[in-house]
């Protein structure tokens, strides 16, 4: 069978397990009681990649489409805005064609930095964005939060003060040590660290460290 028969495939079985004479779990799900599990199967398919494993890459991989499939399949039951997987197919492959100009539009770029900047200005021109904190996800995890605030201020061209490792100092409380992580992900955003990749990666010595001493 081809790829696209198996993606064919899928949208057929979650049908036939939301519909009548299906799973009853399957039926009773809503985006909001599937939230959890997105999350979740993302982190799965990070921790997949971090560890290289094509298999488990596979996987994950399928785990986090199954839930873009089972979220488009419920959104095709609501009763006065429904959408299936073919409109959300259609959405980002019409995007995607709109914000790459210079594949498809003979737009001339010369670094993928120019790509980005298209990218940001086509995006802001198509969702009316006057401010640098329109559309960015507050609810996201407070690290990655940051670093999308402080790229979103460069692109808008909003000149942020942000404290210095030399300013931190004192006893530490809430305030300060908020201060102290701003001060640490701002310096790594200012020489093209990713805050979060470089956290992880510590987290994963300290982990292995906690292996080998409980392993002695």
């Amino acid at each position: 069978m081809t790829q696209g028969s198996q993606l064919q495939r899928l949208v057929e079985v979650m049908n036939q397990l939301r519909s009548p004479g299906g799973c009853p779990w399957d039926a009773e799900q809503t985006h909001e009681s599937l939230l959890k599990y997105l999350l979740e199967e993302s982190y799965e398919f990070v921790d997949a990649v971090a560890g290289g494993d094509r298999v488990d890459m596979r996987e994950e991989l399928g785990d986090v489409l199954l839930q873009v499939y089972f979220h488009a399949r419920i959104a095709e039951d609501h009763p006065s805005d429904p959408f299936s997987i073919e409109d959300v197919a259609q959405g980002i492959a019409d995007k995607l064609i709109r914000r790459h100009p210079h594949v498809f539009a003979g737009v001339e770029v010369k670094t993928s930095e120019d790509v980005l900047q298209n990218w940001e200005d086509i995006k802001k021109k198509e969702k009316g964005r006057t401010s640098a904190l329109d559309g960015i996800a507050m609810a996201q995890p407070a690290l990655p939060l940051i670093e999308k605030l402080l790229y979103r201020a460069e692109k808008y061209n909003v000149d942020l003060h942000t404290p210095s490792l030399a300013d931190i100092s004192g006893d530490a409380d809430e305030g300060a040590v908020g201060q102290a992580l701003l001060a640490v992900i701002a310096w790594a955003h200012t020489n093209g660290i990713d805050a979060e990749a470089a956290l992880r990666k510590e987290a994963l010595k300290l982990s292995e460290q906690v292996s080998a001493i409980e392993a002695r």
